[in-house]
């Protein structure tokens, strides 16, 4: 959700990071660790979304062809 809030306020307000961050502490919304908005917090939001979404559709939801070996275990003995 407060992605969302924050990708409205960037892209269809045209406001930046560090307006973004002083919003959100006017409206008394903290960090997910509690803690008051920087606007390298702000920028952190955006750009983790993108790297998630990127992550699962190029990683996660890549298939990849089945290989079996011809893996063999020996063991040795001491007598």
């Amino acid at each position: 959700m407060i992605y969302q809030l924050i990708k409205y306020l960037h892209d269809v307000e045209g406001l930046g990071y560090r307006k973004i961050s002083q919003k959100l502490n006017s409206w008394g919304i903290p960090t997910h660790r509690g803690k008051e908005w920087l606007n390298t917090s702000v920028h952190s939001v955006l750009k983790r979304k993108k790297q998630r979404e990127d992550r699962i559709e190029h990683q996660r939801l890549q298939k990849f062809d089945t290989h079996i070996s011809e893996f063999q275990l020996k063991y040795i003995t001491f007598d």
